[in-house]
């Protein structure tokens, strides 16, 4: 039996420039479990020899390995390893762990470069057996456990792009 497919998308509307959200969420420290509350870390980054010193470069030879805790009680764990990345508008990536597939993450500007459009696509199977079990019946749960988990990663995104403009005033 072949694994459902989620091909799950996001969309978020952001109070700061492409620039200004890129420089949070493309950090090649990975910040995400910062200002992101069901985002943890499950690992060390994993870092190998980038071509260069460019960002581009150091975040694709970077791999994160992530939890992310739903709503409904369960963690999984995905690794997040850049394949493209054009600044600041777009990464591109490959997902391991108990999520395997791709991702994508486009950032446009809105509001006369104001604010800031980020769709964010997931095409992933499960890999742990009881998610593949339970699919059939379940999915609909799971596909709201993560529409829940994607709005609280955008609140605390907001939170901390209001944050850094803030302090940005001082």
């Amino acid at each position: 039996m072949t694994p459902r497919l989620f091909d799950l998308s996001s969309t978020w509307h952001l109070p700061a420039t492409p620039v200004g959200v890129w420089a949070i969420i493309a950090d090649v420290d990975m910040s995400w479990p910062s200002w992101w509350p069901d985002c943890s870390f499950a690992a060390p980054l994993v870092r190998t020899e980038p071509r260069s010193t460019s960002q581009e470069d150091v975040l694709k030879a970077t791999t994160s390995c992530l939890n992310f805790k739903a709503v409904l009680g369960y963690t999984l764990t995905v690794s997040i390893h850049p394949t493209k990345v054009v600044t600041p508008s777009e990464i591109e990536f490959d997902a391991g762990g108990h999520l395997e597939g791709t991702g994508r993450v486009t950032l446009s500007p809105e509001a006369n470069g104001t604010a800031t459009r980020m769709d964010i696509e997931w095409k992933v199977r499960p890999t742990q057996r009881w998610m593949n079990l339970l699919a059939p019946i379940a999915a609909p749960a799971f596909t709201a456990a993560h529409t829940l988990m994607m709005r609280r990663g955008q609140t605390g995104l907001r939170r901390a792009l209001e944050k850094g403009t803030t302090e940005l005033q001082k």
